[in-house]
């Protein structure tokens, strides 16, 4: 009996403790952290051609405009469906997360697929959101006379771009969008102007565009144009109207001295008159124009603004860029007025994340408002 109860002791004491064991797990951990610490570390270094895909992720406190402090995450990645191709931009996709304090959470996945040959690009935008948010109405001039309201939008988008070459630099394209958004809690239910509080729209278009840009996320130099015709017919949507919208995109990209590049940008959007509000244009939505603006403070059918960047390489993989530009948004062309343009600055830092792709921090000003925007690539 005593050996056996010896034995029984020896065993459990073993099944508790195993020296081996703990050190080999600490082993595994510390491998997986010098792993992920490289990734950041040395993320920028282009392993495209010896991997099947190069990624790098990163979980860290977060802040927006309208969400406020929260935390997120977010991974990005480039690849190459053609290893033997050079000359051919590496593909490239991310996808985000956060939750905030203010209630706000929603993920996005974006990216930009180069298909075999160098012939054809499939961009695509999948977002979902659900923020609560300060509303001010749906055209400027109610935005500019009505107090602060309130409402809870949830929102799931598709935007998805097919484009095939014509030439080296011309291209044809064909566009997919698909839009649900819904609003709840809202505090003053007259800002609607008589619109639902929810819609379903669906949206088929084409494009011609001009890209001679070097790398679509961080371009140094050429010239982007596109012109694109999206139609929302009235089977497709909730909305009992055919919606048609337009948008013009003029960017440039030049370097003047070693590690700088100037980049303009002109942004046109343009609907017809009996838009749904959830498509209509937002002033500082979307990150990439208008920074700094809460997003929503002014809407309307149209948007036109203009922005003129310069980026300029610090050290290695750092940088910083200052921009200045203004835009508006606006009823109808012919009630668009010049004292409705409002202003818009700021400064910002970049890092190289992965190869050639910076996360930016910027922090622009405006009419009476100012505010940070945290996000992959830059602006445009």
């Amino acid at each position: 009996m005593k050996k056996i109860i010896l034995s029984l002791v020896v065993t459990l004491t073993g099944m508790a403790y195993h020296p081996s064991a703990y050190a080999q797990e600490d082993t595994v951990q510390a491998t997986k952290f010098r792993k992920y610490w490289n990734s950041l570390i040395n993320g920028n270094v282009d392993r495209t051609f010896e991997r099947k895909m190069d990624m790098s992720f990163v979980v860290a406190p977060c802040y927006t405009r309208e969400g406020g402090v929260g935390i997120g995450g977010a991974a990005t990645a480039l690849y190459r469906l053609d290893k033997r191709d050079s000359t051919m931009q590496p593909s490239d996709f991310s996808i985000s997360g956060s939750v905030t304090v203010k209630g706000f959470y929603g993920i996005t996945l974006k990216g930009n697929n180069h298909f075999k040959g160098n012939r054809s690009r499939l961009s695509y935008l999948v977002q979902f959101q659900n923020k609560n948010l300060d509303f001010w109405g749906v055209s400027y001039d109610a935005c500019t006379r009505n107090p602060m309201s309130g409402y809870k939008r949830q929102m799931i988008n598709w935007e998805s771009d097919y484009v095939y070459k014509l030439t080296s630099d011309f291209h044809i394209g064909a566009t997919f969008k698909m839009n649900y958004t819904s609003v709840s809690e809202l505090t003053n239910s007259t800002y609607l102007e008589g619109q639902r509080s929810s819609y379903f729209l669906t949206g088929m278009g084409v494009s011609l565009q001009y890209d001679t840009r070097d790398f679509i996320l961080n371009p140094k130099r050429g010239i982007y144009a596109i012109i694109r015709e999206v139609v929302y017919p009235e089977f497709t949507g909730s909305h009992n109207k055919t919606i048609f919208s337009t948008t013009a995109i003029l960017d440039a990209y030049r370097q003047a001295w070693p590690g700088s590049v100037f980049a303009f940008d002109l942004y046109g959007q343009f609907n017809n008159g009996s838009i749904p509000w959830t498509l209509r244009e937002e002033i500082g939505s979307g990150t990439s124009r208008m920074r700094g603006y809460y997003a929503g403070r002014y809407m309307d059918n149209n948007q036109i603004a203009v922005q003129l960047e310069l980026r300029q390489q610090i050290y290695k993989r750092l940088g910083c860029v200052a921009w200045c530009g203004g835009g508006t948004v606006f009823p109808s062309f012919q009630k668009f007025n010049l004292r409705t343009v409002l202003p818009n600055y700021g400064l910002g830092l970049r890092l190289e994340f992965k190869h050639n792709v910076n996360i930016r921090i910027d922090y622009g000003f405006g009419k009476q408002t100012g505010g940070f925007v945290f996000q992959f690539a830059e602006a445009f």
